[in-house]
């Protein structure tokens, strides 16, 4: 079987940044709206954006906060959304919606990271409802939107994190016993899913669908995890300061996302799943430290599934499904 899912070329690395990915690139009368765009990867994709001419609406869980951060800005608007309380997410779409205006960029950038373990909702496991539910949610009811953009790209944050799990269907929610990476694994394999499927419904839409592996990078993403296992893990020495020699810089770790949601490369394409500013490779050999991405995270059976699993938990499924 053939598939897109091969290195094109792109020309950029590992070390491109945000601002180089859209040099040449004039983003003006285009909309964006970037999940979590105010912290850590999410930042620099607003200040990227917005450099080159976008209108960035930053849905934010603390918009005091996010004001704060991204003052000085231009073209920046802030409102209220938790990915976490699907009432939230409702309310800020409302919002958005009744100001009759389209959508051509989407970044689901906002997520959490091998916290403790903690419910949300009717019980679900707040990795998989805050990454994922709370996402995918919220391109549902942002649909009419998405529609009336110019051709919109939805950006699907994931991480190679992604090779320590599939899809748990036996137990999605870990009710069973829980474990914080493994946990995580199965939200950002569900981040792919969305992408591969959101691709399929969407495209005879215009709306093409892509996800990521940023890079592994320092941010507030690891906010939940105690220094000595970031010690031990050889992240960082006992002062805080970085050791791996692969960690990119925010600006660097932005610049996949955004490649994602604007190069002109990827023009007909979709449902890919993409890293260092480029089209990953399937995946080879074990461990979560492999590149690429592995074949469960974007078997369309599975993405399918998950689809219709989503639609029950949040009520919510208004892409329509050409068949």
């Amino acid at each position: 079987m053939t598939t897109l899912q091969h290195s094109i070329g792109s020309g950029f690395r590992a070390d491109t940044t945000a601002a180089q990915v859209l040099d040449g690139i004039d983003l003006s009368g285009k909309l964006a709206v970037v999940t979590g765009g105010y912290s850590g990867l999410g930042l620099e994709t607003t200040r990227a954006l917005s450099g080159a001419g976008a209108h960035v609406v930053v849905p934010a869980r603390r918009p005091d906060i996010a004001r704060e951060a991204l003052a000085g800005m231009d073209d920046v608007e802030v409102d209220q959304l938790d990915l976490g309380d699907l009432d939230s997410v409702r309310g800020f779409v409302d919002r958005f919606l009744a100001s009759g205006r389209g959508i051509d960029i989407a970044i689901n950038n906002a997520g959490i990271m091998a916290c403790p373990e903690t419910r949300l909702g009717p019980g679900w496991e707040a990795q998989f409802a805050t990454n994922h539910l709370g996402h995918f949610a919220l391109i549902n009811r942002l649909w009419p939107a998405l529609v009336a953009g110019d051709g919109a790209r939805v950006v699907s944050v994931s991480s190679r994190g992604h090779h320590r799990s599939p899809i748990r269907w036996d137990d999605v929610q870990f009710e069973n016993g829980y474990d914080k990476w493994t946990a995580y694994g199965q939200a950002k394999t569900a981040n792919v899913l969305f992408a591969v499927r959101l691709d399929q419904l969407g495209r005879d839409a215009r709306v093409r669908a892509f996800s990521l592996h940023p890079g592994g990078i320092l941010t507030p993403l690891q906010r939940h995890l105690p220094k000595e296992e970031m010690v031990a893990a050889g992240w960082i020495d006992e002062d805080g300061n970085p050791l791996n020699p692969t960690f990119k810089t925010p600006e660097q770790g932005a610049a996949t996302q955004v490649w994602a949601a604007t190069s002109p490369r990827l023009a007909g394409l979709g449902g890919l799943y993409l890293e260092d500013c480029d089209i990953a490779e399937p995946a080879s050999g074990s461990g979560d430290t492999a590149r690429g991405v592995r074949h469960y995270a974007l078997d369309p059976d599975e993405a399918a599934r998950l689809w219709t699993l989503s639609a029950q938990l949040t009520e919510v499924n208004a892409v329509p499904d050409a068949g």
